[in-house]
């Protein structure tokens, strides 16, 4: 089991947080997603280390940007 946070930018409402968490959700390995809108954080579990990239991708899919990649 493995825990990752990020920062992501851009996120401005409710469906933001879904966008990102629906994209996030389908990276192989990803078992649980969670994003706080007010703070911008995403914090991802994993049954074993995920490509940071594949996860940067994904946000970035949603339209979005994490910060200090």
């Amino acid at each position: 089991m493995s825990t990752v946070t990020y920062t992501v930018k851009g996120m401005t409402c409710g469906h933001c947080v879904s966008s990102v968490k629906e994209e996030v959700s389908e990276v192989a390995g990803v078992t649980s997603v969670e994003v706080d809108l007010a703070s911008g954080l995403l914090t991802v579990d994993s049954d074993g280390p995920v490509d940071a990239a594949k996860i940067v991708a994904a946000v970035e899919e949603a339209g979005y940007e994490v910060a200090n990649q």
